[in-house]
């Protein structure tokens, strides 16, 4: 396992052994995400699919959750705030 620093903390820490997330997505994360951060999206996408009531087979929902991912993740875009006034839909 190689030491990478982190882009969501900046912190030098031990990578993963192999991509957490398939694609080139996982890749990236691969190069630039400790498993620290990675657990702390998990908990984030978990209140994410919960909150919204997200089907995680529709292809809007994994839209929605890799834009949030890589928003979290990457500082790339704006994550969504968990907004009440929405609870059970995506559509913005």
């Amino acid at each position: 396992m190689a030491e990478i620093k982190c882009l969501r903390c900046g912190q030098a820490k031990t990578g993963f052994e192999r991509p957490p997330f398939p694609g080139a997505i996982g890749a990236r994360i691969l190069e630039g995400t400790c498993p620290d951060c990675w657990q702390l999206w998990l908990k984030q996408q978990t209140m994410l699919i919960n909150h919204y009531g997200l089907n995680v087979m529709d292809p809007q929902a994994r839209q929605f959750l890799t834009r949030n991912m890589e928003a979290f993740l990457f500082k790339a875009g704006v994550e969504d705030e968990v907004d009440t006034s929405k609870q059970g839909t995506i559509a913005h």
